[in-house]
Formats: structure tokens, C-alpha cells, sequence
């Protein structure tokens, strides 16, 4: 019993104490901001088509079905081109800041708004990718996901530095007046109506808008620690049940695709995966795919490992070597998928869900190496020299740092 009571007690203080999975959230921040922000650059000849207010699902058709389901898009504020370009720019200019880490906690709300607007605006527009970019879109809001490989970081970062030396750390104004700004946007949507419908937005949008003058609050005035604590714990439920529910969100999605394809006559007999390589719209490279469907213990071999990897995935959490080893084909799958099938954006949806469950230590490796990446090229930039000319050995007298932290 004293065990037990233990074990539980441990858990809670690492639940509380602590927001999990910092490199593993960091890089779903990355993975999402970077496939939402290649789409819409892809697509920039073709927005109208896509989102515009002359597009096949035009203005009076996605008023009817807002009006049904009561999602949210900020386009279906008014119809002019003018509103559209701006709410297109605003989506792609959150993802780049989002992508950066700067401002994460605003910035994941913003991205948020803007995947909503376009999304939701023409439904039938997407591959499946679509699908999962907006559920976790909104998890995003949730996490602390600027902890590490962020500019959050490098400012948090500098700021201890400066108190190391005994400098008093410079306000923060820009977080004020950007809170300030937001927040009289938020009221004057609210007040004209536009948040009518499903209250998950408003809920959330009002939520974190209000916790962060909480926490601006507690921070400048608190006279004792224990009111920063709690609400530092408190972040830290709210981070690690995000984390929780995108883990279980990316193991439904295998099992139900893997169980779903076990009941198909076509996935059961080994030829599934024959009948898409002839369509057109999946075949990018016809040569390519008619190598692979010439094969049929080749298509068999792919149509069995896929439900096999779908199916056993989830089960795997348990044992962490034959989870990475899964992980590794799952992701190579995708990698695939978005070659030869031409779904990249679905693919790099998937990987960037899959990034999730990747080990610490591989993601630790991962940026030490773009940090030294990083760092040999800014030398060389510097040098403006030769690239081939080898750098100064590090001595006494010429000393440089072995390490370089991995900064957006």
C-alpha cells in the first residue's frame, strides 16, 4: 500500500511539477506550422478557387451550412475580396510566427483562428491532412509549445542571463500592448455577434485571452511565490492533458484505419493498394506506379504490412523499441504516400502527428545537430572566406563553445 501511495504521489508531482514531452510538443509546433504554411503557399494561384467568395462553394452556400453546423470562420464576416486576402495573409503570417516561436501562447490562438477560417469556409476542400491539422490546431492553444526551439526560448534565455549578471531585466511591453490589441479585437466581435454558434472558439478565445492577464497580473504583483506556483502548476495539468489527448488522438486515428481496412474484401485479400496506383489523381508518377502495381506480391506486402503497422501501433506504447522501430515505418509509409501517391500535405499531417511519440533523446540529437549545422554556417558567414578553409583549432588563447544552443 505504501507503494502504491507512493507511485501515485510520484506521478502527480511529475504531472504538476513539470510540462512533459518539451521537444516532442516543439516539434508538433514545428511539423503543423510547416505543413499548414506550405499549403497555403502552394495554393496561393488557386486560393480564390479554394476559399475565395467566387469560388464553386460560393458566399451564400457556406453562410447556409455555418448557419447549420455553427462553426467558425472569420471569412463569413463579410464578402468582400478585400476581407479574403486580408483573413489569407493573416493565416500565413501566423504560421510563420507560430513556426518561430514567437509569442507561442498568442500566436497558437491566431494560428488556430486562421486554419478555422479557411477550413471551415469550404469544407470539401482537403485530403484527409485537413482533418487532422484542425483537431490539432486547437490542441496547440493547450500545450506549452515554445519551451524549447522557439524564440520565446532565446528571450527567456537572455533575460536569465541578464539576472545572472546582476542587470535588472527590461519589461516587457510588447505582451501588453499586444494583449491590449487583441483584446478589443475579441470585444468587438463578441459584441457584433460574430462569435454566434458552436462556443468552443469563444470559449477558448475569451479563456486564454483572460489567463494571460492572470498570469501578467500575478507575475508583476504577487508579493509571495505561491501564487506563481499554482498557476505554474496549473499550466502544467493544462499542457500535459493537450499532450495526452494528441498521443490518444494520433492512436485512434491507426486503430480505427486499421480495423476499418480489416473489414474491406479488397484490404483482406492483399489488393488494395493496387486500385489507387491507377487512377490518375494518385498516380503523380505513372512510371513509378506502375512498377509498384506490376509486382503483386509487391502490392500484397504493402497492402498487409499497412493494416498490420495501423492495427498494432497503439499497443506498442508499451514496449519502446518495437514502438520506434513501428514509428520508423509508419513515418517512412507517409514518406511514400505523399511521393507516390502525391499527398504531401496529408503525409507531412501524419509525420508531424507521428513526431509526438519520437524519443527524447533522438529529438535531443536532432537539434544539437542543427545547432552545430547553424553554428558552422554563421562562422562561415562571417569568415565571408573560402568555405573550404578549415576553422582556427580551439585553444586557450582562441577558444570557441562545443556547443551552440539550437535557437529558431
Amino acid at each position: 500500500m505504501n507503494r502504491f501511495a507512493l507511485a501515485i504521489s510520484a506521478a502527480i508531482a511529475r504531472v504538476t511539477e513539470s510540462a512533459l514531452g518539451p521537444y516532442q510538443t516543439a516539434v508538433i509546433r514545428i511539423g503543423f506550422t510547416a505543413t499548414w504554411l506550405l499549403f497555403l503557399l502552394r495554393e496561393f494561384p488557386h486560393r480564390q478557387e479554394l476559399y475565395g467568395p467566387d469560388g464553386p462553394w460560393d458566399f451564400d452556400l457556406a453562410q447556409q451550412l455555418i448557419g447549420t453546423n455553427g462553426s467558425f470562420t472569420a471569412l463569413i464576416w463579410s464578402n468582400s475580396q478585400f476581407w479574403f486576402e486580408s483573413v489569407y495573409a493573416f493565416a500565413v503570417l501566423t504560421s510563420v510566427l507560430l513556426l518561430l516561436g514567437w509569442r507561442t501562447r498568442t500566436m497558437s490562438v491566431l494560428f488556430m483562428v486562421g486554419v478555422l477560417s479557411l477550413q471551415n469556409r469550404s469544407i470539401f476542400m482537403g485530403d484527409g491532412g485537413d482533418n487532422v491539422l484542425h483537431l490539432m490546431c486547437v490542441y496547440l492553444v493547450f500545450t506549452r509549445c515554445g519551451r524549447v526551439w522557439s524564440l520565446d526560448e532565446r528571450r527567456a534565455g537572455l533575460a536569465r542571463e541578464a539576472r545572472a549578471r546582476g542587470e535588472r531585466a527590461r519589461p516587457d511591453r510588447l505582451g501588453p500592448a499586444l494583449w491590449g490589441v487583441l483584446g478589443a479585437a475579441l470585444v468587438s466581435v463578441t459584441v457584433a455577434g460574430r462569435l454566434d454558434g458552436d462556443l468552443t472558439v469563444p470559449v477558448i478565445l475569451w479563456g486564454v485571452w483572460l489567463s494571460q492577464a492572470v498570469w501578467w497580473i500575478v507575475g508583476r504583483r504577487a508579493t509571495t511565490p505561491e501564487p506563481r506556483i499554482l498557476l505554474d502548476v496549473v499550466g502544467n495539468i493544462v499542457h500535459n492533458g493537450a499532450l495526452l489527448v494528441i498521443m490518444a488522438e494520433a492512436c485512434l486515428i491507426y486503430a480505427t484505419a486499421g480495423w476499418y481496412k480489416i473489414q474491406g474484401s479488397r484490404w483482406q485479400d492483399g489488393t488494395a493498394v493496387h486500385y489507387p496506383l491507377q487512377l490518375d489523381y494518385f498516380s503523380p508518377w505513372p512510371g513509378l506506379a506502375e512498377l509498384l502495381s506490376s509486382s503483386g506480391t509487391m502490392v500484397m506486402l504493402i497492402t498487409y504490412g499497412t493494416v498490420i503497422v495501423q492495427v498494432a501501433f497503439p499497443f506498442t506504447l508499451f514496449n519502446r523499441r518495437v514502438k520506434n522501430v513501428l514509428l520508423a515505418a509508419m513515418i517512412t509509409e507517409h514518406a511514400v504516400i505523399a511521393v507516390v501517391l502525391g499527398l504531401p500535405f496529408f503525409s507531412l499531417a501524419m509525420i508531424a502527428a507521428d513526431a509526438v511519440f519520437l524519443p527524447t533523446s533522438f529529438l535531443r540529437r536532432l537539434g544539437d545537430w542543427a545547432a552545430r549545422a547553424r553554428g558552422g554556417l554563421s562562422r562561415l558567414t562571417k569568415r565571408g572566406d573560402d568555405p573550404t578553409e578549415l576553422p582556427a583549432p580551439r585553444t586557450p588563447e582562441n577558444p570557441e563553445h562545443a556547443h551552440v544552443g539550437f535557437t529558431a
